[in-house]
């Protein structure tokens, strides 16, 4: 069983002096670098050599959050799913394994542009990011004190012509909590219901990069899938209706593409491999265990 609900709540503890909209960057320059930015894709990008990723199937049973957050003029992201840590990768070059903690959304009002990244200069109405750290790591704030430490996994989302059966429940469930304090419960809900199928991951762009929220810590390395999730404009909505705290629709929850300051950005050329275990889920953070490009 999930549960389904509204929790407002600060994750980090930023200087009051920090401003950050959907038309501007902060600025407070403590928190920025050359590498605190997401950026444009491109296809024409420089194909890399990058190893096959490698997908396992896994049990999974989590908790899905509402979660608002208000920074200044500026709401975070809106919808947050806290992934158990027996959700964890190995292999591909990876040194290490790693572990998924946590998915959560970036999205636009009413099916508008709403995605972090853009590829070829268009915006997606919605992004997704699943957030993995290395498995010796017990928190999110541990791992960013590695240039490593951290594997962000982004899809993109794309309005349709028609319903994402695999959605129907999430959906529903949004419906139900659009107001504060309001919950729902979920039951046999896996990743799969997020992702796009397995032939529709095999093209992908890797970068060195941070977090897209503050403070930006530059220890993430992003694996952005090309090819789009899709949603039906009425699924799109839905998403659109939920509220923040203060009243205020959970739109526009997203930072805009900045220069790459001579960030190298790379594209694959390797297909998608499936080990088929047990159950419920796809664990896409295996997708993390690819090596950095040199």
């Amino acid at each position: 069983m999930v549960r389904v609900g509204r929790i407002f709540r600060f994750q980090n503890d930023i200087d009051a002096t920090f401003t950050f909209t959907v038309q501007n960057h902060p600025t407070n320059d403590t928190l920025l670098s050359a590498w605190c930015i997401v950026v444009e894709l491109n296809t024409n990008s420089k194909a890399y050599s990058l190893n096959a990723l490698v997908f396992h199937r896994s049990d999974l049973s989590s908790k899905l959050h509402n979660i608002g957050l208000t920074l200044q003029y500026f709401h975070l992201s809106a919808v947050q799913v806290d992934l158990p840590a027996t959700a964890k990768v190995q292999g591909g070059d990876l040194a290490v394994p790693y572990k998924a903690i946590q998915l959560h959304l970036h999205l636009g009002k009413d099916g508008g542009p709403g995605s972090e990244h853009t590829i070829d200069g268009e915006q997606y109405p919605m992004e997704l990011h699943i957030v993995n750290i290395k498995e010796e790591y017990n928190s999110l704030d541990e791992a960013l004190k590695d240039l490593a430490g951290v594997g962000v996994l982004g899809f993109f989302y794309e309005q349709s012509g028609s319903s994402n059966k695999k959605y129907e429940s999430i959906i529903n469930a949004l419906n139900s909590i659009n107001m504060p304090s309001s919950n729902t419960t979920l039951s046999d809900v896996s990743l799969d219901m997020f992702i796009p199928s397995q032939s529709n991951m095999t093209s992908y762009f890797r970068y060195q990069g941070s977090l897209t929220t503050p403070p930006c810590e530059e220890a993430v390395v992003w694996t952005v899938f090309k090819n789009t999730i899709p949603l039906s404009r009425q699924q799109l909505d839905a998403f659109s209706r939920l509220q923040f705290a203060d009243g205020k629709p959970m739109v526009g929850t997203y930072r805009p593409v900045q220069p790459l300051n001579g960030r190298p950005v790379y594209r694959s050329g390797s297909q998608v491999i499936l080990v088929s275990t047990l159950l419920l889920i796809t664990s896409v953070i295996s997708a993390i265990g690819l090596p950095l490009p040199k």
